[in-house]
């Protein structure tokens, strides 16, 4: 017998896990593009630059609308903000520079990290979510080696796209994850 939590955390699972696999794509397809685009911060950079946290931000507006027994709503609301920041940020930086853009993306990182990271051990009873935990600590260690990589000679746009590229496979770990969860509530 299943009951209503059981299905309303399957739903939220399903959503989450759909939220993931896309999220997970995006990651790829942002990387390589950048990967592509060399190590300076010319208009396609920039743009790929700005797009990303943009992305993050439409993925927190679908996964707040989406998920609704696991909903931090304040936390979810919390990351849509600095996701939009960061998109401002890297916008009115792109011009000074691929230190001055590090720093802003190295700012983001490491406190998007700390949002995701919260939202997840909250969702942690959905399954999949230790992929998230992982996703969020490392996120934000990696904010700290942009900002820090933004002072030497070698700074460069191209780490940024390893970053995405970690952060969409831990994306899938836990998309493959809630999968089981959907499918056994």
């Amino acid at each position: 017998m299943t009951t209503a939590t059981d299905v309303k955390a399957g739903g939220t699972a399903a959503a989450l896990r759909n939220l993931y696999l896309v999220r997970f794509g995006f990651a790829l397809i942002w990387a390589v593009l950048l990967f592509l685009t060399g190590p300076g911060s010319d208009p396609v950079s920039v743009a790929l630059l700005v797009i990303y946290p943009l992305f993050d931000v439409a993925a927190a507006v679908v996964d707040l609308r989406s998920s609704k027994t696991a909903r931090p709503a304040a936390a979810l609301y919390v990351n849509l903000a600095l996701s939009l920041l960061a998109a401002i940020g890297l916008a009115a930086t792109a011009a000074s520079g691929v230190p001055a853009v590090l720093r802003v993306w190295g700012a983001w990182a490491i406190t998007a990290g700390i949002v995701q990271l919260i939202v997840a051990v909250s969702r942690r009873r959905l399954g999949g979510q230790w992929a998230m935990i992982l996703s969020g600590a490392i996120s934000a260690i990696a904010g700290t080696g942009f900002i820090l990589q933004a002072g030497t000679p070698t700074a460069s746009l191209t780490s940024l796209a390893g970053y995405a590229t970690v952060g969409g496979v831990f994306f899938l770990i836990s998309a493959l994850r809630l999968h089981r969860t959907a499918k056994s509530t």
